[in-house]
Parts: structure tokens; sequence; C-alpha cells
């Protein structure tokens, strides 16, 4: 019985908290046969989302970026613009397939992993389709209750530290967890591994630098911007890599 009302509680935040906020107005808004031009298997689509939950994890993380999708390739479900290529997670869905053009107004942004072998590309993409399907349970209130303040006042270096806050399924169900595990099964890292060096230049620029990235080891607790922070994953911009000329644009009077 009281599991049956927690989680009905549970689907109730779920769904508010992915409703739209009023009033977000993309910059760069992403044409879809544009993004499909310049995405490779494996490639991270970060998107600066327009739901409640995105501002809070754009105010955690301190980043544009609220959710992240792979992109697998081949289509799952061809048609058109309803082909699903990326599979993301959501609280309300779980794991879902998902077209290209669910986010064509959207700020994006491509990240795409070095010196991935094809096999370990294969791998992933995978594991993420092999993940459809997977849902998290919302009994946990407590996981969901944190979103519900999109800026809680609590100084910079705990916000990361929020999003590990409770012990349930809904805390790896930040968008980017999955993925994150994902690439962690082929041993392909996301952040630097920190080290012990002799010389300082080597070393985190602070104390506090080391101890996040030490922290966000597990993959449950990676973020859509550590995929843009990443030294190992290539920001592209589909413009720009489909050919830019500056002389051809037409500027108004």
């Amino acid at each position: 019985m009281a599991e049956g009302i927690l989680d009905r509680i549970g689907r109730l935040i779920a769904g508010f908290l992915g409703g739209e906020s009023p009033g977000y107005q993309p910059y760069t808004p992403s044409d879809p046969e544009t993004l499909r031009a310049a995405l490779q298997p494996a490639d991270v689509l970060l998107v600066e989302g327009n739901q409640r939950i995105s501002s809070a994890i754009k105010y955690l993380t301190q980043s544009t970026w609220s959710h992240a999708a792979l992109y697998v390739g081949d289509p799952l479900r061809p048609g058109g613009d309803d082909e699903k290529v990326l599979i993301e997670v959501t609280l309300a869905e779980g794991c879902v397939a998902v077209p290209l053009a669910k986010y064509c107004n959207n700020n994006t942004r491509i990240c795409r992993p070095i010196g991935l072998t094809q096999a370990d590309r294969k791998a992933i993409t995978d594991f993420m389709v092999g993940s459809i399907g997977r849902s998290y349970d919302l009994r946990n209130i407590v996981d969901l209750i944190r979103y519900l303040l999109p800026t809680p006042p609590v100084p910079i270096r705990w916000r990361r530290r929020l999003i590990a806050l409770g012990s349930g399924d809904p805390t790896r169900a930040i968008c980017s967890s999955l993925i994150a595990e994902a690439f962690q099964r082929v041993k392909y890292p996301i952040l630097p591994l920190v080290a012990p060096a002799d010389h300082a230049a080597t070393r985190p620029a602070s104390a506090y630098s080391r101890r996040d990235i030490l922290h966000i080891r597990h993959h449950s607790l990676f973020t859509p911007r550590d995929f843009d922070l990443s030294p190992y994953f290539r920001v592209l911009k589909p413009t720009i890599e489909r050919g830019f000329d500056y002389k051809k644009l037409t500027w108004s009077k």
C-alpha cells in the first residue's frame, strides 16, 4: 500500500518536472538534417533542455547543458523525421529511443569520443540499444524532491553533491549516467584520472578540483557538462563541419 502511494507521488513529481518551462528561446536551434550529416555512432548530443528539471540540473552543474543523448547511427525505426537514432534517459519514461527532430527547437552540442575503435563504438551503441525499456523506481521521492527547487541556496562546491542525494534509482536516471556507464564498459575515459605528480603544473588547479574529479569516478555521478569539459571528447559544430564561408552570408542593412 505504502509503495503504491509513493509510486503515484513519484510519478506526479516526475510528470511535473518533465513539463516545459515557459519563455525558453533557443539562440541557434538545431536542424535535424544538419545534425545528421555531422553525427557519427557513439557521439554524445548535449541539449539545453527547456523542462522544469532542466533549470535545476543547469544550476547544480553550473552548465548550459541539462540533457544528453547518444547517437546510435542506424535508425531503430526508419521513417523520415521520425527515425529514432538517439537513445536517452528521462525520469518519466526511463531509457527510450527518440528522433533527432525532437531537439530541433533546442540548443545542442556534439561531443565526439576521439580514437574510439569500431569494436568499442559498436559495444557502446549496442549497450545503449539493449538498455531501452529500463525504467526507474520512482518510489524514493527524496531523489525527486531535490529538483523541485531550481536554485537551492547551497555553495557551488556542494551543488554537484546534491545530484547524489538519496539512494534510489532516480539518482541514476540523470541522462548522462547511462551514457557514462556505456563508455566505462569499454574503458574509455570521460574526465582525466587524477594521479600524484611531482611537478605542480601537472596537478589540478585546486584541491577542490581534485576532490571533485575523484568524487565522480562512478558513472552515476557524471553530468552532461562532463562530456563538454572532457579532454577526450571533441566538440563539433555542424554548421562548420558542413563548410562555413562567412563571405556568403547575407547581412541586413
